[in-house]
């Protein structure tokens, strides 16, 4: 939709403007066909007859850019990106089996993948590799749903109305990203071993919408010892002589440690389990990124699945109402928190416990992963699935919906609270009336969709925007198989028991032709549907069921065609590739402006600003501001736009951290209109030695109005000294 384009849709201008207006301050309130067999020989020749695959890894940078841009998760207008805490990588993943078939896996340190990341990633990855070896067939793509990383690589409305549009700039460096990352995995195969370890994880997450989880069956809750998922599976990855050189884990909890005030880009939970487990075994000297040893935490089933393990209170530090998660009957100061003082430190705590547990868990891994890889794919168009017994409600077919999001969904969640008046689990028709006319403005829902989507009060009817709907509606599901290791790609955020019900059925089918299946849901993967809750949870309409946007059948369809695939892996027949997705260039907007210019007093970029204090102590925080230009100028991609030095008895320097560690912060702020101030602070821990250190800031600035050209700076502190 592309609303910036008056000569295209000169009759769509006024009510687009009334759209964007709408949707920014809703948004205030939320929170082909299959190749059976590969054909590609394995690179390094084979996998021999004492290793299981042959596996390659990598690692690269998707960073983005760090100022003034939306950030996605929370969809917020007014939360943008202000600096960096610690960078956003993709880990990839080739598996090869012995005949030659190959599939790739890739968790992102992003909110999710959204549908062009994917066909973009594939088209970039046969221009280099051709049409055979890799596709949306065979390769996944999964965010760990972090909601401090920047936005607008969407090219749906829905989700780049609070990022000002789709900001193609940031959308070629993920993809660019994760191509380079699948690269580095094709070109480092060797032969290699896999074995995993399940266990249970507590202390670590719970559920923020109990209420709805309550309304599934009593007898199908009593299989189970909590109201979330507490098992977690770690796989080790080792070469012929048994050394460790990857690790995967999956754990479902959402990436809402650093809350809705935050604005630095950050990996939250899962990005510091995989920063912190990889210093481990690289090294401390060894700098985020660069180290052979790649540790991925995979997202799972998080969809009602919150790491904020204090609960939600009120303001005064007493429980909020529980059927709506309100305080006083407005839902604005229902806020989940914990378990750390602060959202870094909780960001800490919830990484550090999904760290050190995989390890543990590592350690004993014993359970070999064995077999062939296989693979579905198919494209259902989501908008008319016929559901049929078993996966129906009933005993009866049922069908799914047109898009539509319900009140409840701009209520937002208790790890970002929504405002103008809407609760959660909201099912009045009735509404609000100056909600319900803005609502009818932007696309009025027929009887039929009202009866489909019932009992979900329809707050904004997606599916029926013109001249295109705001969300995806053909939606790609897909299986791969990494011998008993099974993958099941879901595209959106399937709540605790949603994902239950999609393992147990996949596992009860893939079991007739896989031995012992490890089965487990790889989230937020391949494009985003939203949320996908139960049918039972659909009825109680809290955030996750009014965002459930395909109706109450949203989550028999996508099990249906799970199951489909699966018998279709056991019967090794070919599966149907479904329908086409919409192809959405061209139909974008983009409403951020440019970087115009940069300034720094007498052009003098890295000069600084305030300077460091001549001596610091361990536990204090050193602070320098610099005079630079804006970070959207250049991402600084597999590079740091700062240093922490230490100086060697020789006089030389060695850069002991970058703008990619846990310890280091870097704050952006505009500063007389056209001039950066770039604040880095390193906060130093024990483990750092006595000695003298210097801080550096490198960047470009864009220094004329006239021209696009960018030129690098750097400048460095003073001297300091720290002491014991």
């Amino acid at each position: 939709m592309k609303l910036s384009a008056a000569t295209e849709f000169p009759d769509m201008m006024m009510r687009s403007i009334v759209v964007l207006i709408f949707i920014a301050f809703l948004a205030i309130t939320s929170a082909v066909k299959i190749k059976i067999d590969g054909t590609h020989q394995p690179k390094n020749g084979g996998v021999t007859a004492a290793t299981a695959f042959q596996i390659g890894t990598g690692i690269y940078d998707i960073t983005g850019p760090a100022a003034e841009t939306g950030m996605m998760g929370y969809a917020m207008p007014g939360q943008v990106t202000g600096g960096i805490h610690f960078r956003l990588r993709a880990r990839a993943f080739v598996f090869i089996d012995a005949n030659g078939n190959r599939a790739v896996y890739v968790s992102t340190d992003s909110c999710m993948i959204f549908q062009a990341v994917k066909l973009e990633v594939i088209q970039l990855l046969q221009a280099q590799f051709g049409e055979d070896m890799y596709s949306a067939d065979n390769v996944l793509l999964s965010g760990t749903h972090t909601h401090s990383g920047p936005g607008g690589y969407s090219m749906y409305a829905l989700y780049g109305i609070t990022t000002l549009g789709f900001y193609k700039e940031h959308f070629n460096a993920i993809c660019n990203g994760i191509v380079q990352a699948i690269v580095q995995a094709h070109n480092s195969v060797q032969p290699a071993n896999m074995f995993a370890q399940q266990d249970e994880l507590w202390n670590t997450n719970i559920n923020r919408s109990p209420t709805a989880y309550l309304n599934n069956p009593a007898s199908e809750r009593a299989q189970y010892d909590a109201d979330v998922d507490k098992n977690i599976t770690v796989i080790r990855f080792e070469d012929q002589s048994g050394n460790p050189f990857a690790a995967l884990s999956f754990f479902a909890v959402h990436c809402t440690s650093m809350n809705n005030t935050n604005h630095l880009i950050s990996g939250d939970n899962k990005g510091y389990a995989s920063y912190i487990w990889e210093k481990s075994v690289n090294g401390n000297s060894t700098l985020p990124g660069k180290g052979p040893f790649i540790a991925a935490f995979g997202q799972s089933n998080e969809g009602d699945v919150s790491p904020n393990t204090m609960g939600a209170k009120c303001p005064d530090g007493t429980p909020c109402d529980a059927p709506d998660s309100t305080c006083n009957g407005k839902n604005e100061g229902c806020i989940a928190h914990g378990p750390g003082k602060n959202m870094f430190e909780s960001t800490q705590i919830i990484g550090t416990n999904q760290y050190e547990k995989a390890s543990a868990m590592f350690e004993t891994a014993s359970i070999p992963i064995t077999g062939a890889v296989q693979y579905r794919h198919t494209y259902l168009p989501m908008t008319n699935v016929t559901v049929n017994p078993p996966f129906s409600s009933s005993n009866t077919s049922a069908t799914t919906c047109r898009a539509a999001m319900g009140y409840s969904f701009a209520a937002g969640t208790t790890d970002g609270p929504g405002a103008f008046d809407f609760t959660q689990g909201d099912n009045n028709t009735n509404g609000n009336p100056f909600w319900n006319f803005i609502s009818r403005f932007i696309a009025v829902p027929t009887e039929e969709q009202k009866q489909c989507q019932s009992p979900k009060p329809i707050l904004i009817d997606v599916g029926m925007t013109q001249p295109l709907p705001w969300t995806p509606d053909v939606i790609p599901i897909q299986i791969v198989a990494i011998g008993n290791l099974i993958l099941c790609a879901v595209p959106g955020e399937f709540t605790t028991m949603s994902g239950r019900r999609l393992r147990n059925a996949v596992r009860d089918t893939i079991a007739a032709g896989i031995e012992n299946p490890i089965v487990l849901v790889a989230g937020l993967a391949n494009t985003y549907s939203g949320y996908i809750a139960t049918f039972e949870e659909f009825e109680v309409q809290r955030y996750e069921g009014a965002s459930t946007i395909f109706g109450p059948h949203t989550l028999g369809a996508y099990i249906q065609g799970f199951v489909e695939m699966a018998q279709s892996i056991v019967d090794k027949t070919e599966f149907p590739a479904g329908p086409t997705p919409r192809n959405m260039t061209g139909h974008t907007f983009f409403l951020l402006p440019p970087v115009v210019y940069d300034e720094a007093p007498g052009s003098k970029f890295g000069a600084v600003y305030r300077d460091v204090q001549s001596s610091y102590s361990i536990g204090e925080v050193v602070s320098v501001i610099f005079y630079g230009g804006n970070p959207r100028n250049n991402y600084m991609t597999e590079s740091t736009f700062l240093t922490v030095d230490l100086k060697n008895s020789d006089g030389s320097w060695t850069t002991i951290l970058v703008d990619g560690d846990w310890d280091t912060r870097m704050y952006w702020n505009m500063h007389d209109l056209a001039q950066s101030l770039f604040t880095i602070e390193w906060n130093v821990e024990a483990n750092y030695l006595p000695g003298t250190y210097r801080i550096t800031h490198s960047g470009y600035a864009k220094e004329s109005v006239f021209s696009d050209k960018l030129t690098p700076y750097s400048g460095q502190s003073s001297e300091f000294t720290i002491t014991a």
